[in-house]
């Protein structure tokens, strides 16, 4: 492969792609209509590929390929609207599709010209017209890079990340730069590792450049395991090669010639791209030996892991590589020294690498300007819980929480109120509404408490239980503890039973005083992150939410009525005397005659919140 081959891969993939919503450069490509469907995990796994089967039949039946392109893309980012299909030219997204569905888009906007109206995504449509994809709210105030090709691509096929630039930015490392320069812009970019401790990228790679050794390793920390994240799975199903060309690059500034991108057995989609991608660059001689002709060689491989949640820690996950059971080691020797097989290893994460070759490609300076000065650049989170717009975000360092809630997220549903927001996953803390206004960047999100974290950021309202929900965490923490280190093993457990005996009504007055020390002793003491982050849960919610916990405690009561032994449900004057609850009652506990008020018998109550949920007049009220 040669740089000229490059570009007239570019030149020639590029004029079929002009209908996407990308610079076309007045080059006009040989279809009429581009159908854009989204293959990643979420809508895959509501029935998008059976949509794509169908719509390719129909094209099939009218001989229409010539005229009509199918993408199968990586995801989108609005999980909330899937399956999603975007068709272009226009951008008209159509969203939360039966499989039936696309019988009318290809009947009646394909072949005949004019938008399925009520199949379009509601918020697409505005008293002006209709709204492309592109100019929704949820899209309109995001910036991507790390993501910048998903949705617009087929991440199975390296031409077309290609005719978007890819592995360009390779090139010009290879020709135009040497290793310390090629260090030199990725640290004056600012850019910090995404993984969550946000240590700067620039000085880990100068670190192990300089490391001797006679053997160097670049690894990429695939396996994302908070609850409700997916941004490195959803980069590496949208758009592989871009993680792939920046490990090319890290090996030629570090000074290594083996790669391996660890990543879960459980993400099926992404590991089956991977496997594409790596197989497509090494056939045009990008991967392999003597990249585009160079002196320079490079080799990936996949390495998968089983689902262990503390392999996302560095030393553990190099444990894992090597064949051993996951477990932490202690720092230093750091991995830039001392890593895989004992040879000095780069470690970054998937968003962390997905930035490097729009780095290089547009500069230390272009990228400084998105972001703050301490923070530059994006961060891709994974918004969920109590949020109307589910899915996968893109934000400039510096936006605040408010922003990303109410104006991407959409606000809070069903009219409820804002409680909290959990930032960095288990690891991160509970953010009340005080700290709405808080800049998005490392050191502010570090400063109330929380944390960056990678990226999973979950909304909670009026009806979620702080306690609960440091319950919930905790038992995560616990169960995913290596338990190689006393504080962290036997801390978390303990703090675990605390809060489960405060959820369930066995609470005291020393409840409180014991999970501050036990996870202040944590947080001290732990061998490694997910030890010494695991009281930032419960720390954050006591801060925010302490009345709830006394409620709790002195009370005997659950003000958000989630803690089940801490509920008690009671009939009031408006039965009806219908008898629909006492007929739903899985233990027959309420008493009432037809047209009477009818009473629950509390000691035989088992709190399942049947009876609230059939009564047809409200009737049932939960306390």
């Amino acid at each position: 492969m040669t740089i000229d081959q490059l570009n007239e891969i570019r030149e020639e993939t590029f004029k079929t792609m002009n209908l996407r919503g990308l610079p076309s450069d007045s080059i006009t490509g040989p279809y009429e209509w581009s159908v854009v469907i989204c293959m990643g995990t979420g809508c895959t796994s509501s029935r998008s590929p059976m949509i794509r089967e169908r719509l390719q039949a129909l094209i099939d039946r009218d001989d229409a390929s010539e005229r009509i392109e199918i993408v199968g893309s990586g995801c989108f980012g609005l999980c909330e609207a899937g399956p999603v299909v975007i068709v272009h030219p226009g951008g008209t997204f159509y969203s939360h599709l039966e499989v039936e569905d696309i019988d009318r888009i290809y009947e009646e906007h394909l072949v005949g010209g004019e938008p399925v109206l009520d199949l379009i995504y509601e918020g697409a449509k505005t008293e002006e017209g209709l709204l492309a994809y592109s100019e929704v709210p949820f899209t309109l105030h995001q910036e991507r890079v790390a993501l910048r090709h998903s949705g617009h691509i087929d991440p199975e096929n390296i031409k077309e990340y290609i005719a978007l630039g890819g592995y360009r930015a390779l090139h010009q490392a290879l020709f135009d730069m040497t290793p310390w320069s090629v260090i030199d812009e990725v640290t004056a970019s600012g850019l910090r590792g995404r993984g969550g401790g946000g240590f700067p990228a620039g000085r880990k790679w100068h670190f192990t450049r300089l490391a001797e050794g006679d053997e160097k390793f670049v690894i990429c920390n695939a396996d994302e395991g908070d609850p409700g994240a997916f941004m490195d799975r959803s980069i590496l199903e949208g758009d592989p090669h871009t993680v792939i060309e920046a490990m090319i690059i890290a090996g030629y500034a570090v000074g290594s010639h083996q790669g391996y991108i660890y990543i879960r057995a459980e993400y099926p989609i992404a590991v089956h791209r991977l496997e594409i991608a790596i197989a497509q660059a090494t056939e045009l001689g990008l991967l392999g030996d003597h990249i585009f002709g160079s002196d320079f060689s490079f080799h990936l491989e996949l390495r998968l892991g089983a689902g262990a949640f503390v392999c996302g820690e560095e030393t553990a996950l190099i444990a894992s590589i090597e064949g051993y059971r996951g477990m932490p080691t202690t720092k230093p020797p750091f991995p830039a020294n001392e890593g895989l097989w004992k040879k000095p290893t780069l470690i970054n994460n998937v968003e962390t690498f997905a930035n490097i070759p729009v780095i290089l490609s547009k500069g230390a300076e272009a990228f400084r300007k998105i972001g703050t000065e301490k923070s530059p650049g994006t961060k891709v989170f994974a918004l969920g819980g109590k949020i109307k717009n589910v899915g996968l975000v893109e934000v400039p360092m510096g936006m605040t929480l408010r922003q990303v809630i109410e104006d991407i997220g959409g606000g809070i549903p069903n009219g409820k109120k804002f409680k909290a927001v959990q930032t960095g996953g288990p690891s991160g803390g509970c953010i009340g509404e005080k700290y709405l206004d808080t800049p998005i960047d490392f050191d502010s999100l570090t400063a109330i408490g929380s944390m960056m974290g990678s990226g999973g950021m979950i909304v909670m309202d009026e009806d979620n239980c702080a306690v609960d929900v440091a319950r919930f965490y905790m038992d995560f923490i616990a169960e995913e503890s290596c338990g190689k280190c006393t504080p962290c093993r036997e801390g978390t457990t303990r703090m675990l039973e605390i809060l489960e005996d405060i959820t369930e009504g066995r609470g005291d007055e020393e409840s409180i005083p014991r999970l501050l020390r036990l996870a202040k002793t944590a947080q001290r003491a732990s061998l490694c992150a997910l030890g010494q982050t695991s009281a930032n849960p419960v720390l954050s919610t006591i801060e925010t939410f302490r009345e709830e916990y006394e409620a709790h405690i002195k009370e005997k009561r659950c003000p958000a009525g989630v803690c089940q032994e801490l509920t008690t449900y009671f009939i009031t004057d408006k039965c009806i005397g219908c008898t629909k609850c006492a007929r739903n009652c899985p233990v027959s506990c309420i008493d009432g005659k037809v047209k009477e008020l009818h009473v629950i018998r509390q000691d035989e109550c088992i709190k399942c919140g049947t009876c609230q949920e059939v009564c047809p007049v409200d009737a049932v009220i939960r306390r």
